[in-house]
């Protein structure tokens, strides 16, 4: 079955490169972010990578854990952490997932329960492995994204969708199309005008269901 915003993501145990883990014990009271991919030693993921190395400064400050998951072994893992750290110039930091037996790449809806992938399987092979997971505190699923092998995932566009989630659940507010951090926020359509004026203030109304107030601090 389809993993829906809002549930609790499958819990599970799994070998990493740095060492085994439980899903849910090792989120603990963070956020966290679940990001895949087909194969180690791949050119598109190998920058994919170096880009969450990169930031992570940004998880930290947003309290958030962040961990890959691969079909290949975890010694693997280690050397491919190696090119990583090259071309990215930072630290590989993150655990990654050994998920040679597909175990969490079925859980997560990412391949088909009858999948099977025999010694010498390709990038190909897995292509639908290539999501990204953002989950709460309260192990619930806040937003999923998949995308094709040949198009590299925008970790930005996840740095400012984290964001906006843990400012949504926060504040009760909405944020518009292209929202960045800072900018205003839209208040609900179930908030009324009185309920709105002594939670926020002031507010712009555009029509009756589109208010914008400033974001909370």
């Amino acid at each position: 079955m389809s993993l829906r915003i809002n549930a609790t993501v499958p819990d599970f145990t799994a070998e990493t490169d740095q060492g085994p883990i439980n899903f849910h014990e090792w989120i603990g009271d963070s956020w966290a972010i679940l990001f895949s991919h087909p194969k180690d030693f791949t050119p598109v993921c190998t920058t994919e990578f170096g880009a969450v190395s990169q930031l992570m400064d940004e998880w930290e400050k947003r309290n958030t854990k962040v961990i890959g998951v691969s079909v290949d072994n975890a010694e693997d893992h280690k050397k491919w952490k190696n090119d990583i750290e090259t071309f990215s110039k930072a630290k590989a930091g993150f655990p990654i997932i050994a998920d040679i037996g597909l175990e969490v790449s079925k859980l997560f809806d990412m391949l088909p329960a009858e999948a099977y992938m025999p010694d010498g399987r390709t990038p190909a092979d897995s292509a639908t492995v290539r999501s990204v997971f953002i989950i709460g505190p309260d192990k619930q699923l806040k937003l999923s994204m998949t995308y094709p092998m040949t198009v590299g995932r925008n970790f930005a566009e996840i740095v400012r969708a984290l964001e906006a989630l843990q400012t949504t659940a926060a504040k009760g507010v909405a944020t518009p199309a292209n929202w960045q951090s800072g900018e205003d926020v839209i208040i609900p359509p179930t908030v009324s005008d009185e309920d709105a004026k002594e939670k926020f203030g002031s507010f712009n109304t555009v029509f009756p269901y589109l208010r914008f107030t400033k974001a909370p601090d």
